[in-house]
């Protein structure tokens, strides 16, 4: 009995012994191995093969040929390079290889990537398990890789100094819309992840290198422009350069669209400087004896007053300049002056005609008019007399420098082709350069903007133009040496105490 058992025992070993040969047998009858499918897959993905490649993998998607394609379409993919790492097996059925990836993108460069390529057996035969991730990780769960634009500026625009214009500088209404010009792409790449379920993620940006432009802005002085104007509103300083009628400084804080170049405003009291040059062009000189009663009639016609009605009998045309003198220069202007001899005096200086800055612009007008009520209110700076806060400052800028030129933001050759052929160089008549010299600088020594903080060296002229219903406009226009300026303030009030201390803050600031 004990011999049967031991029979037994032994066949049962022998079954199984000869079931395990049998199981290695089987085994080594399964096509290849994970070495040999993943190299092959490897060497058919870097030639682009995704027939090739398909043929290795278990069960291929039917768009397996169209999603590698179309990713490669999609993010602009050049070549591709990619480096195994070991293989590591993961069953007794089943291995992985992790690899990196480089794919070279048109936009981008090279961008890395790392995946794994995971196989089995299937069917006899090693075969890759491939899944989308496969292709990249975040392709995972039916996640996309995309391809889009994005804005880029289209220029950088600096100062003459090559820096970058001051943070709020009050100068973007002019200069963000210059920007197009100077194009030289319009829009950059962006790579963006997208997951169900989840915020859109850049991954990579690519933005083209800004055109770098410089204009005619000085940083100090445009610095210094916006400081002054902090707190100010509905305001404006244009600074020009007057030997090269260069704007140096430009800061808008105009509200309502309004703009410092291109619209038009009654210039009030710093209007006089136009009708002292046709008085003066007419024979009178600084020292000529005029009247400054506190009221004066036009014969038959409207009466004018001074401030306060203020009666300083006869003076000079300095003086009467320096306390500006409304009833000085109305009845001046009306008894030896005609309409044609003051639109011809503003238009030597700059009045009538449009202005090449490379940002648009224009100066003022002084319009026609046979009524003696008008016209005596247009030699004020009333009436119907407009002015752009840059027609002002480029009148100082000719004071100064004894030439009128026409303002520019840009470079020479840049403004003609935006804007067109500037108006050239008007040489002035010394003689009555001078004399207005001499009158600008008595109006802070002892006239209107006298004991006001303003620095020495600085000559002006100070302006408060009314407008019916509402605050009237403050004016201040003058230079000190090669830096000319206007401040406007609209509705702000008086002149002397309203735009002079903005000027006193922009001149001790620089």
């Amino acid at each position: 009995m004990r011999r049967r058992r031991l029979i037994v025992l032994v066949i049962a070993v022998v079954a199984v012994v000869g079931a395990g040969a049998f199981a290695v047998m089987a085994s080594s009858r399964v096509k290849g191995s994970p070495s040999q499918t993943a190299a092959a897959y490897f060497a058919a993905w870097h030639k682009g093969n995704v027939s090739a490649m398909a043929r290795l993998v278990y069960q291929p998607p039917a768009d397996f040929a169209v999603r590698h394609r179309a990713l490669s379409d999609e993010l602009h993919v050049e070549s591709i390079q990619l480096t195994p790492g070991p293989l590591k097996s993961t069953g007794e059925q089943a291995a992985e290889v992790p690899f990196a990836g480089v794919r070279q993108l048109t936009e981008f460069g090279a961008w890395q990537f790392d995946s794994t390529l995971r196989m089995g057996v299937r069917d006899r035969a090693w075969k890759v398990l491939w899944t989308p991730e496969t292709l990249h990780p975040l392709l995972k769960g039916g996640g996309t890789l995309e391809l889009g634009e994005i804005d880029a500026s289209a220029a950088e625009l600096v100062t003459s100094e090559g820096d970058r214009i001051p943070n709020d500088s009050y100068a973007d209404a002019y200069l963000n819309p210059l920007k197009p010009e100077f194009a030289q792409a319009s829009h950059g790449w962006a790579l963006v992840s997208k997951v169900p379920g989840q915020p859109d993620r850049q991954l990579l940006t690519s933005r083209p290198e800004a055109n770098v432009e410089r204009t005619t802005l000085s940083r100090p002085v445009q610095a210094a422009a916006a400081r002054a104007l902090d707190g100010v509103e509905d305001s404006t300083i244009i600074v020009i350069r007057p030997s090269t009628g260069e704007i140096i400084g430009l800061a808008d804080r105009l509200k309502d669209n309004f703009s410092a170049v291109r619209d038009v405003f009654p210039p009030g009291s710093v209007f006089k400087v136009i009708t002292a040059a046709a008085l003066l062009r007419s024979g009178y000189d600084p020292a000529t004896q005029v009247g400054c009663p506190g009221a004066y009639t036009i014969p038959f016609h409207s009466s004018f007053t001074n401030a306060g009605e203020v009666d300083r009998g006869v003076v000079t045309l300095t003086d009467a300049f320096a306390h500006s003198c409304n009833t000085t220069f109305v009845e001046q202007a009306t008894t030896r002056l005609t309409v044609d001899d003051l639109r011809a005096t503003a238009d030597e200086w700059g009045f009538g005609r449009p202005i090449a800055t490379g940002i648009g612009g224009t100066c003022g007008t002084v319009p026609e008019t046979d009524d003696p009520d008008m016209f005596g209110a247009d030699v004020i700076g009333q009436g119907e007399v407009v002015a752009t806060p840059l027609c002002m400052a480029a009148l100082a800028a000719a004071v100064e420098s004894g030439t009128w030129r026409s303002p520019r933001l840009l470079a020479k050759d840049e403004v003609l082709r935006i804007d067109g052929q500037p108006h050239e160089d008007v040489p002035m008549d010394e003689g009555i350069v001078t004399a207005l010299r001499d009158m600008m600088a008595a109006v802070v020594d002892y006239g209107t903007a006298s004991e006001s903080e303003l620095p020495e060296g600085v000559a002006g002229k100070t302006g408060t133009a009314e407008v019916p219903d509402e605050t009237s406009h403050a004016w201040f226009i003058g230079y000190r040496d090669d830096l000319a300026f206007c401040v406007f303030v609209r509705h702000g009030g008086s002149g002397r105490a309203v735009a002079v201390p903005i000027a006193a803050r922009f001149l001790k600031g620089l």
